[in-house]
């Protein structure tokens, strides 16, 4: 049996072959180092090494003693042997297939594990509809698969700016939104026009890669895989995975297992974006809805809304409240000399200005026109005083643009104020400012009334 091995290895260079004539030698070095295979010419050593233990797959080589050496096949469950006489095509078949049969077996168990990570990945994906959190369990999962230095996903626009945005990297999900330059991603940009997976295996000396070599060498990347997710043939939402390796080349295997994460994560993906989008809308519906149109400050329904609130809080806890009603003084002057566009200009920056010179507490809307309303929740009549006088001064003292820098534009303003025996609806606490408005402008403009 020895002779037969020997001259069979001997002249098959395919296989780096060791051999033992004693067992406890075997054992020390298997456990130094495991064999592919392992052939037994003395299938009654077999109790001794004990098959159960060793990891690869056994072929036991049965002499002369054919009972004896079949029992001992058959108690250890051995599936390879070979009966003497020995034949080398024999020999040749049954290392083939053991060693074939034992990757297949690896490759099916590592299959197993791909789906089931992606089965895994696929039930916590459809458990929420947060994008960050989608996107970051993504690059999680892959980092935690396939051991990278860079696990990311990149939002990509095609604009002018030719920019790419981090939106979630598996580091940490509190990085987000580092803006990269498109122009230096040759690999993302190939990616985005083919949408095809893009795989650098040495990026030292990939084409591809050939305008930016000298700055990712610093960096030690070997390869790199970029894989975009596309839903329903479209790159949705030009989101893209990126991953790099220092030192190793990605298998096959692993860039598949990518690809099928990427597949897993589009309808998820979607989804939460799509729920995002609805909620960004509706947002921004709502503030439409609460708005002035033309120069961005509340409207009337919003300010009569809290105006409900505020003075009902008031009456009920006799806490002090105000109201400064002012507007624009000689505005039809404005716009008889400038024309309307300037005029809407002069609104917007003239209500930017109030807006500014507010406090957070306080709400200014639109009343009408030129014509602007402000509340002031806790606020006695000497601090609305001061808050008038502020306003003022700002209006006073800023150029308008448009407007000739000799025509100054002033503010009339009135103010009422509660609780009092003559306030005893909203609409007393309006009609009192704007009693106090008109009074403002009757007395010459540019200047403060307050109602008493």
């Amino acid at each position: 049996t020895l002779a037969f091995l020997k001259v069979f290895f001997k002249g098959n260079s395919s296989y780096k072959t060791t051999f033992f004539t004693n067992v406890r030698e075997f054992k020390r070095a298997f456990k130094e180092n495991s064999p592919e295979c392992l052939v037994v010419g003395a299938p009654e050593c077999m109790d001794r090494i004990e098959p159960a233990s060793v990891s690869c797959p056994i072929i036991a080589m049965v002499g002369k003693h054919v009972t004896k050496g079949m029992r001992s096949v058959v108690k250890n469950d051995l599936e390879f042997y070979l009966l003497a006489p020995f034949n080398k095509s024999d020999m040749a078949y049954k290392l083939k297939t053991s060693m074939r049969k034992e990757d297949y077996i690896a490759a099916l168990s590592q299959d197993k594990k791909d789906l089931e990570t992606i089965s895994d990945l696929t039930y916590h994906l459809s458990s929420t509809l947060d994008p960050e959190e989608v996107l970051y369990i993504i690059v999680k999962k892959l980092s935690d698969l396939i051991p990278v230095s860079r696990c990311s996903i990149l939002s990509v626009s095609f604009g002018e700016d030719r920019q790419a945005k981090v939106v979630s990297t598996f580091e940490s999900p509190s990085i987000k939104h580092i803006t990269l330059d498109i122009d230096k991603y040759p690999e993302i940009e190939k990616a985005l026009k083919t949408k095809q997976a893009v795989v650098v295996k040495d990026a030292m000396k990939d084409p591809l890669m050939k305008k930016v070599r000298s700055i990712i060498k610093p960096l030690g990347i070997m390869s790199i895989v970029v894989i975009p997710i596309i839903f329903r043939d479209e790159v949705i939402g030009t989101l893209f995975l990126r991953t790099s390796r220092k030192r190793h080349n990605f298998t096959p295997r692993e860039v598949r297992l990518c690809q099928n994460i990427a597949t897993a994560s589009a309808n998820a993906l979607n989804n939460a974006f799509l729920f995002e989008k609805v909620k960004a809308e509706s947002a921004e519906l709502k503030k439409l809805a609460i708005t002035d149109f033309l120069t961005g400050v509340y409207n009337i329904r919003y300010f009569y809304h809290r105006l409900s609130d505020e003075f009902s809080r008031s009456n009920r806890y006799k806490t002090q409240l105000c109201c400064i009603m002012f507007d624009i003084d000689f505005f039809k002057r404005i716009n008889d000399t400038y024309g309307h566009r300037t005029g809407d200009m002069v609104l917007r920056e003239f209500a930017t200005l109030a807006n500014r010179s507010i406090r957070k507490s306080d709400v200014l809307a639109r009343y009408g026109g030129e014509e602007f309303i402000m509340l002031l929740p806790h606020t006695t009549v000497d601090g609305a005083l001061i808050e008038a006088e502020r306003l003022a001064n700002t209006i006073r003292e800023h150029r308008f643009k448009g407007i000739k820098t000799s025509s100054r534009i002033t503010v009339s303003i009135g103010i009422s104020s509660a609780p009092r025996k003559s306030v005893k609806s909203m609409d007393d606490l309006i009609n009192q400012a704007d009693d106090a408005l008109l009074k403002a402008k009757k007395r010459g403009r540019d200047r403060i009334v307050v109602h008493r």
